[in-house]
């Protein structure tokens, strides 16, 4: 009985493996044509094929947006705060609808910084010939020729050019939080010359020119009769036909190339490159600097390449949740000393404003920017900024003035002495 139920078994298995083989060879040209279909598919093109195309207004009222008195940004029809997600589903789309928006907020701050804050446009490099790509900067009238008091404004990375904090604050909350220009506007008030810089706008970019079809070689001559061949031709083209109906090609984006600027192609570049063509010639005896984020690694980069010329001209230096690292960054002891008399760091804290923190590293004194949002950390920090300035050089004046005096009374002294000798 057991010898018929083990050969039974045998039969079922040696069954089972042949149809499983019958199946397996099935699924591998399964497998293979699926495959076959996938290299084909890009998962994130399939979810691009429903896209309307990216062609979106190029001002703010064709955007149905605009500033109201209080600086937000709201929908002319409705009131309502900027919606990201115009159309649900459509993430790249919404996205591309975004960074649009971004562009046209962008020239709408250089706009108020010239009309505004009566800013003027300086283009780097300073000796750029016609054709090549150039960047700049914003100077006040005065900000070369004053002699006292000169603030240099420094923004962190990404997409932020000349003026802005941050985009997002820009859109969803309001220009005060999100722009440089409540600093600018207060700088002036109080007697500084201003140089806003642009960090961030390295490149010029331009569009790629179309690439060359490659010319086909000739096709190995065929054993295969060629009535079967343009029948295997026919039904390849017709799959792609059926492919491309079901899965479309969606829009491409425009490839483009980026051009650097020459000496302005990185943030470090470009803070080093106004120090030296700007700042280090400017007439203010007293520079003060604030830095957000990235803009003050690009700072503590500078100290190391221009420390004595730093040190001699700089006052004081706010940074704001700032990106530097002093051992990553190969410090040397003398900036560190430097930093942690003349530098304050306002980083994003639960803690009440202005409190004091533990140190990170032996560099600059740390406190709260009474926020825990990176990019609001400037903005929270914005009338502590100033008042820490204004002690700065208040202490600085009543030094001078302390070391004129001795230096008038060891010189009365000395001809006093003279006289009795005589």
């Amino acid at each position: 009985m057991r010898s018929h139920l083990f050969s039974a078994t045998s039969a079922l298995y040696i069954l089972w493996i042949t149809m499983a083989q019958v199946a397996g060879q099935e699924d591998k040209e399964k497998t293979t044509a699926l495959k076959d279909l996938l290299s084909r598919i890009d998962l994130d093109e399939l979810m691009k094929k429903d896209e309307p195309p990216f062609t979106f207004p190029k001002t703010l009222e064709e955007f149905e947006y605009a500033f109201n008195e209080h600086g937000q940004l709201r929908h002319i029809k409705t009131g309502e705060p900027f919606v990201f997600n115009a159309r649900e589903d459509l993430h790249r789309w919404n996205q591309k609808r975004y960074e649009a928006l971004g562009e046209i907020i962008t020239q709408y701050v250089y706009e108020l910084l010239e009309k505004k804050c009566s800013l003027t446009k300086a283009f780097l490099p300073v000796d750029a010939v016609d054709d090549e790509p150039r960047s700049f900067i914003y100077l006040s009238p005065d900000a070369l020729t004053n002699p006292n008091k000169l603030l240099v404004l420094i923004q962190g990375s990404g997409v932020v050019r000349a003026g802005q904090w941050a985009r997002r604050l820009i859109i969803n909350q309001d220009l005060d939080s999100g722009t440089q220009i409540p600093f600018i506007t207060r700088a002036m008030e109080e007697g500084y010359g201003v140089m806003v810089l642009n960090p961030n706008e390295n490149y010029l970019e331009v569009e790629k020119p179309p690439k060359m079809s490659p010319i086909n070689s000739p096709e190995e001559p065929s054993d295969e009769p060629a009535e079967k061949r343009e029948r295997k031709d026919e039904q390849e083209r017709k799959k792609k036909r059926e492919f491309y109906e079901k899965y479309r090609n969606p829009q491409k984006e425009t490839e483009t190339e980026r051009i650097p600027i020459r000496e302005n192609s990185s943030s470090e570049e470009h803070v080093l490159y106004v120090w030296d063509h700007f700042v280090s010639k400017a007439a203010a005896k007293n520079v003060f600097i604030i830095a957000h984020s990235y803009g003050g690694l690009s700072f503590v980069e500078l100290m190391n390449l221009r420390e004595m010329q730093v040190k001699n001209r700089v006052c004081a230096v706010a940074l704001t949740d700032s990106a530097h690292n002093i051992w990553h960054q190969e410090t040397t002891k003398g900036t560190q000393d430097w930093m942690q008399q003349y530098c304050c760091n306002w980083v994003s804290s639960p803690e009440p404003l202005d409190t004091q923190l533990d140190p990170m590293l032996p560099d600059c004194p740390r406190v709260s920017a009474g926020t825990e949002r990176h990019e609001l950390t400037s903005w929270m920090s914005f009338e502590s900024i100033f008042r820490y300035f204004g002690d700065v050089l208040r202490a600085k004046e009543e030094e001078e003035e302390e070391e004129n005096a001795n230096t008038v009374t060891t010189r009365s002294g000395s001809l006093k002495n003279k006289h009795q000798d005589l």
